[in-house]
């Protein structure tokens, strides 16, 4: 198996969105006579699946406060929290016949065996995608098929910020529930305390270095087969990221349509109900009710709404170039925009 490491110039690199870039312009453009690893590590993001919509699986405002990048994969699956705690794998694999069904347990055979040798002899496959310690998830798992070979990754939790990710991550409270949990926190663990002692000190660097050189079979990954990317590979990464990962429209357009109804009070000028459709996480239809004293018709609000994405800074940057004291006898684009999106 062939590595390729997230370096540039010798360097890692940590960017959340880039590991993406770097794996779709591998998997697009560099065949080689071996399966290929791609392990990474980055700073905080969250990364959702492909058919996943964005305002419905995560806290966008504790994201913005907590500096967690928000990105979205080329898989399906869940949403995740990543960070330098967490570390992943991701694999580019020659022979698809021997997984053309996207056999995630057998996916996960190595790892397991590399994770019980380091004393965490409680780790087994659980459900569709997933690796557990009793009834807690310590890692996730994606796949897809090329039209040559197939594209898999998964991630190891060896001890993430569970208090951010406990904030950031908004689930499916029936997906939740159905699994006999209360919260986010209580559905996963980390690796770290189930090691061994001689692995329980371990850096997360360290822990990467240390199950990829177990599945490369190798004692040092300066001793791994390499692929080191060059100059040229990283502009052609670098335009990928500003085309597409780093990119509005990809990240946010791809949420597929949804309608919801909201409900509020401001004190001194009255209750409020909205109703909105948004569609590619843009608002594409609206319609304001309330008994609010106003004597321009509110359709006009409505209007302006109209195409602007579901985020508050656009939705306040709309609703500021608008006079609101004639429709709501009070000068209101936060708490407008507060409600909206509740």
């Amino acid at each position: 198996m062939i590595l390729i490491e997230m370096k540039r110039n010798g360097e890692y690199v940590y960017r959340p969105g880039m590991d993406m870039a770097l794996q779709e312009y591998v998997r697009q453009n560099i065949f080689l006579d071996d399966d290929i690893m791609m392990p990474y590590t980055s700073s905080p993001q969250v990364q959702m699946g492909r058919y996943q919509n964005a305002v419905k699986e995560v806290n966008l405002d504790a994201m913005k406060e907590k500096g967690v990048q928000l990105c979205r994969r080329d898989t399906g699956g869940g949403a995740i929290y990543l960070d330098r705690g967490n570390t992943s794998f991701c694999y580019l694999i020659n022979d698809r016949s021997n997984n053309t069904d996207l056999n995630f347990q057998k996916l996960y055979e190595p790892v397991v065996e590399v994770l019980h040798d380091l004393g965490a002899k409680d780790v087994e496959f659980s459900g569709r995608n997933d690796l557990k310690i009793g009834n807690k998830k310590i890692s996730g798992a994606a796949m897809s098929l090329d039209p040559t070979r197939f594209y898999a990754g998964y991630s190891l939790m060896l001890d993430v910020d569970f208090d951010t990710l406990t904030t950031v991550l908004t689930p499916n409270r029936k997906k939740i529930e159905a699994k006999g949990v209360d919260s986010v926190r209580q559905h996963v663990d980390s690796i770290r305390h189930h090691l061994a002692p001689e692995y329980q000190n371990l850096t997360p660097k360290e822990f990467h270095d240390l199950v990829a050189c177990r599945l490369l079979k190798v004692d040092r990954l300066e001793d791994a087969k390499q692929y080191v990317l060059t100059d040229e590979d990283w502009a052609a990464i670098d335009k990928r990221c500003e085309e597409k990962w780093f990119n509005w429209n990809w990240v946010y357009g791809e949420s597929p349509e949804y309608q919801y109804t909201r409900n509020a009070r401001l004190e001194g000028i009255g209750t409020f109900e909205l109703h909105l459709t948004v569609d590619k996480s843009r608002i594409s239809e609206i319609k304001i009710y309330g008994d609010f004293f106003g004597s321009e018709p509110i359709q006009d609000v409505e209007k302006v709404l109209l195409g602007v994405p579901a985020e508050k800074e656009a939705i306040v940057n709309v609703l500021k170039d608008m006079d609101l004291k004639p429709y709501f006898n009070a000068q209101i684009h936060e708490e407008l925009a507060d409600i909206i999106l509740s």
